[in-house]
C-alpha cells in the first residue's frame, strides 16, 4: 500500500481509481496467482455476514454475562432508537440504532460469540455498526459494502505501518480510534466520497480520540470498552459527514497516525490495557477485579 495520504490521493486521481481498487490490485498481486479479484470479494462477503450477524444479534434480545457489566445495553438503545414524539432521543432514531449495533457486537464478543476483530475484538464493534447502518440508511448493494471494507483495510495498512492497533501499546486510542478511523473512511467511501474525503474522515475521527486511555475492569474488553465502541460509531458517522461537508483536517492522515503512536508511547502503563488505572483502579473496578481473579 502506498506510504502516505498525498501519494493516495494523488494516484487516485491520475488513474480515476478509489482506494478499494488499490487495495485489490495490491491483494492479488501480493497473492501471486494464488488469488482473484472473486475469490477476494467471496472472502470479504463471509467477513461481512460475520459483522452484519453480530451487529444485529442483541437488538432485540440480552445475553447474560458473569458480572452484568454491559448486559442489555443494545436492546436498551434499539428500543430507544424506536420511541417518536417526545420520548425521541435526541441523537435521533440512525444514530441510536448505531450505537445499539455497536453494542450488539460487544455483547457478542462478551458472550464468546463469533466476531471480526477489526482492527481488535475490544474494538470490534464500531465497524460492523457503521457499515451496516449506512447499509440500512442508504440500501446500499454488497459491492459497495464490500469496496467499503477494502477502504477500511486501507486504512489498517497505514496504522500498521505508522502506529499500532494495541490497547497495551496505545491506549484506546489505537484500539477504537483506528477502528473509528476505518469505519469513517468506509462510509464515506460507501457513500460516494472521493479519496481525499475518506481520509480525511479518517483523520477526524483520531483527532477526536487522541490520548484516548485504556482502562479495562479487570482487563476485560467489556466496561468501559462497550461504551468507546458505541461513541466511536458516532465518531465515524460524525467524521465522515464532516469530510463530506468540505471540512478538512490540516494535518494528513499519516502523520495524524504518527502523532497517536508518539502520543500511546508517552502514556503511563497504568493507562495502557494493565487494569491499574483510570476507571480500572477505582473502587469498584477493583472489586471486581478481585471478584474476577478469586482474591
Amino acid at each position: 500500500m502506498l506510504n502516505t495520504e498525498k501519494e493516495i490521493i494523488e494516484i487516485c486521481q491520475a488513474e480515476n481509481k478509489t482506494i478499494a481498487d488499490l487495495v485489490m490490485e495490491e491483494e492479488i498481486a501480493a497473492a501471486r496467482g494464488k488469488k482473484t479479484e472473486e475469490t477476494i470479494r467471496k472472502y470479504l462477503k463471509e467477513t461481512l455476514n460475520v459483522m452484519e450477524n453480530s451487529a444485529r444479534a442483541n437488538l432485540n434480545r440480552v445475553t447474560d454475562s458473569k458480572f452484568s457489566m454491559i448486559d442489555g445495553f443494545a436492546k436498551a438503545a434499539n428500543e430507544a432508537s424506536q420511541r417518536e414524539g417526545g420520548d425521541e432521543p435526541m441523537a435521533g432514531s440512525f444514530i441510536m440504532k448505531a450505537m445499539a449495533m455497536a453494542f450488539s457486537t460487544s455483547e457478542v464478543n462478551c458472550a464468546m460469540g463469533k466476531i471480526v476483530a477489526a482492527p481488535t475484538a475490544g474494538s470490534s464493534g464500531i465497524l460492523p455498526a457503521a457499515i451496516m447502518a449506512a447499509k440500512d440508511k442508504y440500501r446500499l448493494d454488497e459491492k459497495t459494502l464490500e469496496d467499503g471494507l477494502l477502504t477500511a483495510i486501507a486504512i489498517g495498512k497505514i496504522i500498521a505501518k505508522y502506529s499500532t492497533f494495541a490497547g497495551a501499546e496505545g491506549g484506546c486510542q489505537a484500539e477504537c480510534g483506528s477502528a473509528a478511523a476505518m469505519a469513517a473512511a468506509a462510509i464515506t467511501a460507501m457513500r460516494g466520497g472521493s479519496a481525499s474525503e475518506a481520509l480525511t474522515a479518517a483523520s477526524i475521527s483520531f483527532v477526536n480520540v487522541m490520548g484516548l486511555v485504556c482502562d479495562p475492569i479487570a482487563g476485560l474488553v467489556q466496561y468501559p470498552c462497550t461504551f468507546r465502541n458505541a461513541s466511536g460509531v458516532v465518531n465515524a458517522i460524525t467524521s465522515a459527514d464532516l469530510a463530506m461537508a468540505g471540512v478538512k483536517s490540516i494535518v494528513p492522515l499519516d502523520e495524524v497516525v504518527q502523532a497517536m503512536k508518539e502520543v500511546g508511547d508517552a502514556l503511563e502503563p497504568e493507562f495502557r490495557e494493565t487494569g491499574l488505572g483510570g476507571l480500572a483502579g477505582t473502587a469498584t473496578g477493583n472489586r471486581i477485579r478481585k471478584e474476577f481473579l478469586g482474591e
